[in-house]
């Protein structure tokens, strides 16, 4: 039997806020165990949260970026529930009043359509602590310590819709979960790194019979952070809930987490719903009431998203698209690239080069393009004598090398170093000459007919010259020398 796949992610983002969320404990990943922490993020008996204005502004930017309605009034409740790493006993989030529902995200669909994905509804939540276990293993793990750090650090989740449109695959998941990654650094509001625990996913799995109107029972795969391992445990859980259904049993509604080594899942608890965790409003914390200024203010502040740059690239510049998806990929990249633009005369080359060139240098060195040295204008700067022929591509690659490791100017490295082209058309007919000389059998084939040859003599010109000779004009050169004999 065929089967349709539905795929809900909860995730879960901290927000780049210099503060927590309800007390100014500064936020700073890496710092010792336990050394941001005040009465009120430890829940002590009589401290009262105060909010942080900047994350709720955080939250609306994201809900305007991702198309949801932003409620004009918004509360904070009480979602009761005892881990170790929550020091109150319960968590300050939002259940009936979140700041922004009903939105969607287009993503390309697996048959190559857009696709919008729907959002449920952004809320605004506190993060937990952080638990440390003293072994790699949590079932040979004797004792677990608990660094309370990033207990209250603002937290955003994004909640897909089951109903409206959900994830039909493993690749649209994927996509969506780098799509909403793209987004949110885009506009700036995290920085998402996986590694430090800033992008988490719970996501949410079921199947039922192709056609079929009525859900299954689903499981929800807890606190994710990489997106191979979450890919894999999709995979995994559709492969165990098909089984589970053609053997003829029933899929248990429960949390799982994922095994990394045996990439397998592995019951948790049952599955909670709402009732369980007992929301109530939130008694230490007004209403959040949100106007048309406030809103228009956040509006203002969201840069040119990665879809509309794309289409501006490729309708403006004439760029390639696939050149243009990878620039947009990243925002920082984008910005390098609109620096650059205005300019330089060929827009097309400027990408070209930055996604081939430039890229390679910074996998090579393990740079990002902030850390980089080598500035717009210089860059412009280098493509433009590209463009107008005053050097060769090759020496250009040369020059970007070493404005790479200094941060130098184009021109003068290639006056420093001498890499101006050989403009002098017979001196560069006495180095052909001389490469001609020296290949004998070369030519011959050449003149029993084969082009390919042609080449070799052109790279044997260039390496003689150190890339200064101008490949064009040895190829005509070669042609008038040894035109009588072709």
């Amino acid at each position: 039997m065929d089967y349709d796949i539905i795929i809900c992610f909860e995730t879960h983002v901290e927000l780049k806020t210099k503060t927590k969320l309800f007390c100014d404990c500064s936020v700073v990943y890496e710092a010792p165990p336990n050394s941001h922490v005040c009465p009120v993020c430890t829940g002590q008996p009589g401290a009262l949260p105060v909010l942080n204005k900047t994350a709720v502004q955080y939250s609306v930017m994201a809900g305007l970026a991702l198309n949801c309605t932003i409620n004009r009034v918004s509360r904070f409740a009480r979602k009761n529930y005892f881990y170790p790493d929550l020091p109150k006993g319960y968590q300050i989030s939002q259940y009936e009043r979140p700041f922004c529902e009903n939105g969607y995200l287009k993503i390309t669909g697996d048959d190559g359509q857009p696709y919008s994905v729907g959002i449920k509804r952004i809320h605004l939540e506190e993060d937990a602590g952080k638990l440390v276990h003293s072994s790699d293993s949590f079932e040979e793990a004797k004792y677990s310590l608990v660094d309370y750090n990033r207990s209250s650090v603002p937290l955003l989740e994004i909640v897909c819709d089951h109903e409206k449109n959900p994830l039909r695959s493993i690749q649209e998941a994927r996509t969506y979960l780098q799509k909403i990654r793209q987004i949110l650094r885009y506009i700036g509001i995290s920085d998402c790194m996986q590694e430090k625990g800033q992008l988490r996913c719970d996501v949410n799995v079921s199947i039922r019979p192709k056609g079929s109107q009525e859900y299954g029972n689903r499981t929800e795969v807890k606190n994710m952070s990489s997106f191979r391992f979450i890919m894999n445990a999709i995979e995994y859980e559709v492969k165990r809930q098909t089984e589970i259904i053609e053997s003829g049993d029933r899929v248990e509604q429960e949390t799982l987490l994922f095994d990394e080594e045996s990439k397998t899942t592995v019951t948790m608890r049952s599955k909670e719903d709402a009732p369980d965790y007992r929301y109530f409003p939130d008694p230490d914390l007004v209403d959040v009431e949100i106007d048309e200024d406030f809103i228009r203010e956040m509006k203002d502040r969201i840069p040119e998203l990665p879809d509309q740059k794309l289409d501006r690239l490729v309708t403006d510049f004439m760029i390639p698209k696939g050149d243009a998806a990878i620039l947009t990929r990243d925002r920082n990249i984008s910005d390098f690239f609109g620096a650059c633009a205005p300019l330089c005369h060929d827009k097309e080359k400027l990408s070209h080069w930055i996604v081939k060139d430039l890229f390679r240098l910074l996998n090579e060195c393990s740079v990002t393009i902030e850390e980089c040295k080598v500035e717009p204008e210089a860059f412009s700067l280098l493509i433009n004598l590209i463009t107008k022929k005053e050097i060769t591509e090759r020496i250009g690659r040369v020059v970007l090398e070493e404005m790479f490791e200094t941060g130098e100017n184009p021109q003068s490295i290639i006056d420093k170093r001498g890499l101006k082209p050989i403009a002098d058309d017979m001196a560069l007919g006495r180095i052909l000459d001389e490469v001609i000389a020296k290949n004998p059998k070369v030519i011959d084939k050449i003149s029993a007919g084969e082009m390919k040859p042609i080449d070799f003599l052109i790279g044997q010109v260039m390496k003689m010259t150190r890339g200064k000779a101008n490949a064009k004009k040895v190829k005509e050169q070669i042609h008038e020398k040894l035109g009588g004999k072709n």
